[in-house]
């Protein structure tokens, strides 16, 4: 059965649901699986369905309510209810697991979707349940996301969830990752972000206080990350700070791949790489802990001028350079690295190795002041949870460029 849905322009204002073709199961064996699970078409809308079968044009009657009080609805296939326990390939699966992302209508989200949806970071036997935040104005996009997933045929995709309500999106959120921000442009420093993104992160901070998981995973990624998770985790007093990240992970990826073609290595033959401080030109790429084949850094890289000064810039400024080559923000690298940061939190870190992630200072062995958003070295034992690192050296240098972040 073909579905063609007309709306007027008022009806994005709200949750929406597309019909799809995928729904008309004929099968005997998914029907005894699986049940309809419809929810009412929720908005301020009117629509005009055209049924492809019988020609039949009905308009459709719906209440308007407070935009606060809206159920969000499930999109397409994934309207359908799973019964997990009655599936002979799902009697292994864990426990579903409902990721909260925003912003999912952009660059990002089109690379990292896909990969959370295949299995990529949280094992090939952990169903998952998407719930995408979008805006008024990408909301007709994030439909033909939710389209493109539903396509794509992901077994342990089992629920998607699309909407511009984050108290609705973040509902018993396990992991929220939080993309969606205003970009930063050609010439723009984060900073010029801080008034418009800040407004943002406070209110999804509010909503997850209200709604999410307590022991939900929060990864900031939009800028200035550093800042936005600290208001975001001010907003949201009932989660613990610890467990709000800002991502650094894509500044680790970007030093490791500099040292290791100075080097002359495969970039997995550096380890324990730290960024200090924000996601920004003022961040410190630490080459005095980080390794090369077990080795410092500096025994294997002789040339300790370019250490201090070609390889610092070049990682602090590779954003802005990417920028001003593509004319817009890297996408796919940070979807990597987003990939990279949880999965460093769902998987024991290798012996010796850290990872780096802009965490909550309180308590932080280094003297760094307390009650801010800093990129430190961390472990993890798998758990979702991390210690920060105590078996790190400082010297002059690297003591002076942490000061002056």
């Amino acid at each position: 059965m073909a579905v063609v849905a007309q709306l007027s322009p008022s009806s994005y204002t709200e949750t929406t649901r597309l019909s799809s073709s995928q729904l008309s199961l004929s099968s005997t064996h998914l029907s005894s699986l699986r049940r309809r699970a419809f929810r009412p078409i929720i908005g301020p809308r009117n629509p005009t369905i055209s049924c492809s079968v019988n020609q039949v044009q009905a308009p459709v009657a719906v209440e308007q309510d407070d935009p606060k009080s809206k159920t969000n609805d499930c999109y397409g296939v994934f309207c359908l209810t799973y019964d997990l326990k009655a599936e002979e390939e799902t009697k292994s699966w864990k426990k579903m697991v409902n990721i909260a992302v925003s912003g999912a209508a952009g660059m990002i989200a089109n690379h990292l979707l896909f990969k959370l949806a295949a299995g990529e970071v949280l094992g090939p036997d952990q169903p998952i349940a998407l719930k995408l935040l979008g805006s008024e104005r990408s909301l007709q996009a994030l439909e033909g996301v939710a389209m493109e997933l539903e396509d794509s045929l992901f077994p342990l995709l089992r629920e998607v969830k699309i909407g511009i309500n984050p108290y609705e999106l973040f509902e018993d959120a396990e992991w929220a990752l939080l993309i969606g921000a205003k970009p930063r442009g050609p010439g723009m420093e984060r900073a010029g972000l801080l008034d418009i993104n800040g407004q943002i992160f406070a209110e999804q901070g509010k909503a997850l206080n209200a709604v999410a998981s307590r022991n939900v995973k929060v990864i900031v990624v939009g800028n200035p990350c550093n800042t936005n998770a600290l208001i975001c985790l001010k907003n949201a007093p009932s989660i613990p700070a610890k467990n709000f990240h800002a991502l650094t992970r894509l500044d680790e990826n970007r030093a490791k791949c500099q040292l290791a073609l100075k080097a002359g290595v495969f970039y997995d033959k550096v380890s324990n790489m730290t960024i200090w401080g924000n996601h920004s030109t003022t961040q410190v790429p630490d080459f005095l802990n980080a390794r090369i084949n077990g080795l410092p850094v500096k025994e294997i890289i002789k040339d300790h001028k370019w250490l201090e000064e070609g390889f610092t810039e070049t990682i602090q400024k590779r954003g802005g350079l990417l920028i001003k080559k593509w004319g817009r923000s890297s996408a796919a690298s940070t979807a990597v690295s987003i990939v990279d940061a949880m999965k460093s939190l769902v998987t024991p870190t290798p012996e010796g190795d850290w990872f780096s992630s802009g965490v909550y200072t309180n308590g932080n062995p280094y003297g760094i002041a307390e009650d801010i958003v800093f990129s430190m070295p961390c472990r993890s034992k798998g758990d979702g949870d991390y210690e920060l690192v105590k078996d790190v050296i400082f010297d002059d240098y690297l003591r002076k460029r942490i000061a002056k972040v």
